[in-house]
């Protein structure tokens, strides 16, 4: 297959960590071809998008890991399946991507992840589609709302919908000094929803990040451990990451949120799980692939390429 990756720069790619540069091992290991572009390269003209695509190389040598043909201007038509990769912050820009990925969509493009479900899916209101799996959640902009919320239960943790590795995430108890600050802080003065969730301690054990493939869960999850007095685990916010064995509630919760993930074409996602409950379902640009195939040695990356292609077969018979 031809296979197009949309990401942020790939010169500033964390080469031990980084989770696209694995599925680009794998799929150069396989035999498939690379082209490389960031968003910006993608433009529409008369209704056919196109890209600039710089043909791409890559290699696991952490002194020279990637190198770049010279780009050129193609219809995204021409290639079978394109990785959309791009980090958050999901902003205008990232939405006006996935209208222009769409039109490669309807071009008969594969492209991992859907871009109508990276538009619909926020990764922390798509969870409370599982109301079943969570802790009770409250999703408001209004200071009494949220107010009520914490008197309610006692200890809660409050985020904003659009944030990414841990930012912008606060504890706040019933009584406590700073809760009109902090509300109106996250809620830019009672103009912006934001998510209130109660508190669980089970975070001392970890975050765990469960990788779903094409709905079905990876057998080993990653705990991002809180470290001193920080309450987040993300990795980003200088948390532990602890690889393990995937347990009866994250494969409980895996198996009710599997079949949505299929059906919405979300071929790679992170399910955010505490204790026995989940926090989010991330499907933006998920990670922690490599630390967990440090740990286990697993694939992952090659069994998303494995599935990336029987999908797209799939979509040939189909046509």
């Amino acid at each position: 297959m031809h296979i197009a990756v949309v990401m942020d720069p790939i010169q500033s790619v964390n080469y031990k960590k980084d989770s696209t540069l694995a599925m680009l091992w794998a799929a150069a290991a396989r035999g498939h071809q690379l082209s490389y572009l960031e968003v910006t390269d993608l433009f529409l003209r008369d209704g056919q998008v196109h890209g600039h695509l710089a043909p791409l190389q890559v290699a696991e040598d952490p002194a020279c890991w990637y190198s770049l043909g010279e780009a050129v201007a193609t219809p995204l038509a021409e290639v079978d399946v394109i990785l959309m990769r791009k980090d958050p912050p999901f902003d205008m820009n990232f939405i006006y991507a996935t209208y222009l990925l769409e039109r490669a969509e309807q071009a008969g493009v594969l492209v991992v992840n859907k871009p109508q479900s990276l538009r619909d899916c926020n990764e922390k209101l798509f969870a409370t589609q599982f109301t079943d799996c969570m802790v009770p959640t409250l999703v408001s902009s209004q200071a009494r709302d949220l107010r009520a919320f914490i008197a309610e239960h006692g200890d809660v943790i409050m985020k904003p919908l659009d944030g990414m590795g841990g930012m912008g995430i606060f504890r706040l108890a019933a009584g406590g000094p700073n809760i009109g600050a902090t509300l109106e802080v996250l809620t830019q003065n009672g103009s912006q929803p934001i998510m209130a969730q109660r508190y669980i301690p089970a975070i001392s054990d970890g975050d765990k990040r469960v990788l779903m493939i094409d709905g079905e869960p990876v057998p080993f999850v990653l705990a991002r451990i809180p470290q001193g007095d920080e309450i987040r685990g993300n990795l980003a916010a200088g948390g532990r990451g602890e690889a393990r064995p995937i347990n009866d509630a994250e494969r409980r919760i895996a198996a009710r949120v599997g079949p949505e993930l299929k059906k919405r074409g979300l071929l790679f996602v992170g399910l955010d799980v505490i204790g026995d409950y989940l926090t989010e379902v991330n499907v933006t640009s998920p990670t922690c692939i490599r630390e967990i195939d440090a740990a286990y040695g697993y694939g992952i990356a090659d069994r998303l390429i494995a599935a990336i292609e029987r999908r797209r077969a799939a979509q040939r018979c189909a046509l």
